[in-house]
């Protein structure tokens, strides 16, 4: 009965339409051979095999979504330079509207560039600014389009990777918009940004953000005191719970999913008690955007209808396929079928 009632929520993703605004990335994937040393220094040399770019930040959960078969319109910033229209290319073939993608003279495309010999990670190289102010005309430009498009949407998942793109102002202007078109809205924090966060249908942090989160809470908050937990290393169950319920009331929020790696997840809701959810994952090969599947995962079965039990057990089961991969994957319609049932 379980397994059906699942079924049904995933046979809904299809008609849905999803907006995802964040920082968006290029990842750029190095792949080789290595059978020796370099003689200029003592690190591994590389024969490369082959070299691919896929989505990363907000377009990997964009990503996520398009794989569930949901529509999705993307909403972010690139950079002026040669990176910018590749990660559009990657958008465009996934078949994510990038009409909400716009170019900022001022900061590069953020790139990412893993090199991997057997398999393994050996260096990863940033390409980013998230020092230097953004274009002023950018702010205007995205909340203008998101006035003209939220009404086509059934969700809005904030992806926020802390390259500069969500501010407190942009968090507000969402966040009120949602509400007021009663739509769902979703949240993948950034520890510093915690506070902008009230009174949204879920965050869903892992367990390390958490825990930074409640420190820098404390430290920069002046209602800090209203947080009612004084630990910042979660180390148990009660720990964990604490946290949860009381960042649940200090944030005003429907809901709290707290991703806990191998020990599964843990869903905090208003008026009901946490609920722990055990990994669904078989072999974790590499978490790298693992927490975009899972809000993606999660949002999209919240607008199917789903509790938000049901909507945490599918992105369990969906985030134990994708840690499974190389590198920032999207979850297919098709993997999460067989893997609700058993097949």
């Amino acid at each position: 009965m379980i397994m059906n009632r699942f079924e049904h929520i995933i046979s809904k993703f299809s008609g849905k339409n999803i907006l995802v605004i964040g920082d968006v990335m290029l990842d750029q994937y190095i792949q080789g051979s290595v059978s020796r040393i370099s003689p200029e220094a003592p690190v591994p040399v590389v024969l490369q095999e082959k070299s691919f770019y896929t989505p990363g930040g907000a377009a990997n959960v964009a990503q996520n979504l398009r794989g569930l078969t949901a529509a999705v319109t993307l909403v972010g910033r690139i950079g002026h330079d040669l990176h910018g229209p590749i990660l559009k290319r990657q958008l465009n073939k996934r078949g994510i509207n990038t009409k909400g993608i716009f170019v900022d003279r001022k900061l590069p495309t953020v790139c990412k560039t893993r090199v991997i010999g057997q398999r393994q990670q050996i260096v990863r190289i940033d390409r980013e600014d998230t020092k230097s102010p953004a274009d002023k005309l950018l702010f205007p430009k995205i909340c203008s389009f998101l006035k003209r498009t939220i009404d086509a949407h059934d969700a809005v998942i904030i992806s926020d990777y802390g390259k500069g793109l969500i501010t407190p102002e942009l968090v507000n202007f969402v966040r009120q918009l949602a509400l007021e078109k009663k739509k769902i809205i979703a949240v993948d924090p950034k520890v510093e940004h915690f506070s902008y966060y009230r009174n949204v249908t879920a965050i869903t942090p892992n367990l390390k953000e958490t825990e930074n989160a409640i420190r820098n809470i404390k430290i920069t908050s002046p209602s800090a005191d209203k947080l009612g937990i004084y630990v910042d290393r979660l180390q148990n169950n009660n720990h964990i719970n604490l946290a949860g319920s009381e960042l649940l009331k200090y944030l005003d929020l429907e809901s709290l999913l707290i991703t806990l790696g191998e020990r599964g997840m843990r869903l905090f809701e208003k008026g009901r008690k946490p609920v722990c959810i055990e990994t669904k994952a078989r072999e974790v090969f590499d978490v790298s955007g693992a927490g975009d599947t899972v809000i993606a995962t999660f949002t999209l079965s919240l607008t199917a209808d789903a509790t938000k039990r049901e909507a945490a057990d599918l992105a369990n089961f969906a985030a134990g396929i994708v840690v499974g991969k190389l590198g920032a994957v999207a979850v297919t319609k098709k993997e999460l079928l067989e893997a609700v049932g058993g097949k």
